[in-house]
This record gives structure tokens, C-alpha cells and sequence, in this order.
């Protein structure tokens, strides 16, 4: 079975951004692919039939173990990937259960505070969706998890 295709021919994928309040600081969730020796967000490539939300909680499940929840939709990007255009939707999310498990994808995943991830972070599109979701944040509380009350 192929996978979908946008309109120019582009891979599309999805992922989440994933966000926790850890006391007073918003902790990111960046993970690291140990076949590609890179750090990023969790994503991939949607299947036949699957929406672009559907596509990024499965695929953020699978390379990461965490069950999550969308918060808010973050600006696609495009760019070059083994000789074809990809563009990848991302949401901000919010871990509802599961912990981390490594697996064939990645063997670790670490929370670092909005200035660690982004000088971690092996891609500039990652950087820049990173900071996209800060500004979402900022913009509007409801693209983070709740606080948690004491």
C-alpha cells in the first residue's frame, strides 16, 4: 500500500512537540535517533486513510512509548528529504500516560528546558518549529498542558 501524497508529490508526515511543566519551567521532550545520530521531535509518515492528528499521536506513541493528547496546531514545514519534498504537520502535546521505551527508532528521549532543546536540536526546521511552539504558548496558555495544582 502507498502512502499519501500532498499535492506536489511531497511525503507528508506528522509529530508533536511534546510540552511539561516541570515546577515553574516548560520542559520539551526531544528525542534522540540513534540509526540517524540525530536529536528531533518525534513524527512520521502518514498511512493511508489517516488524518495528519491521527498520524502524529500514533507515530509519537510508537517512538516514544507516551500516549498524548493534541494541544495546538503549529505552522507545517517543508523541506528536502532523500530526493523529495516532506512536509510535516506538528502539534503541541500533552502526555496523558506511558512512559519511555527504546526502541528500533530511538534510544533516548530527553526533557530539557526551551534553551537546551534548541541548542540540541540537530535541524534547523526542528529549531524553528520549537520556537513556533513557544510562541504558541505564549500566545495562548491552552497550547500547554494545564499547570498542575498543588
Amino acid at each position: 500500500m502507498s502512502r499519501p501524497t500532498g499535492p506536489g508529490g511531497e511525503v507528508l508526515a506528522a509529530g508533536g512537540v511534546l510540552l511539561r511543566w516541570e515546577g515553574d519551567t516548560l520542559a520539551v521532550a526531544v528525542i534522540h535517533r540513534g540509526r540517524r545520530r540525530d536529536w528531533s521531535f518525534p513524527k512520521g509518515h502518514l498511512e493511508a486513510g489517516e488524518s495528519s492528528e491521527a498520524a502524529a499521536l500514533r507515530e509519537v506513541e510508537e517512538e516514544t512509548g507516551l500516549r498524548c493528547r493534541l494541544l495546538a496546531a503549529l505552522p507545517s514545514v517543508r523541506y528536502g528529504n532523500n530526493g523529495r519534498m516532506k512536509q510535516v504537520d506538528y502539534w503541541t502535546m500533552a502526555v496523558i500516560d506511558g512512559e519511555f521505551r527504546e526502541n528500533d527508532e530511538v534510544d533516548e528521549l530527553r526533557w530539557l528546558g526551551p534553551p537546551e532543546a534548541m541548542g540540541l536540536l540537530s535541524y534547523r526546521t526542528d529549531r524553528e518549529v520549537l520556537a513556533a511552539a513557544l510562541a504558541a504558548v505564549g500566545r495562548d496558555e491552552r497550547a500547554a498542558p494545564p499547570r498542575s495544582v498543588p
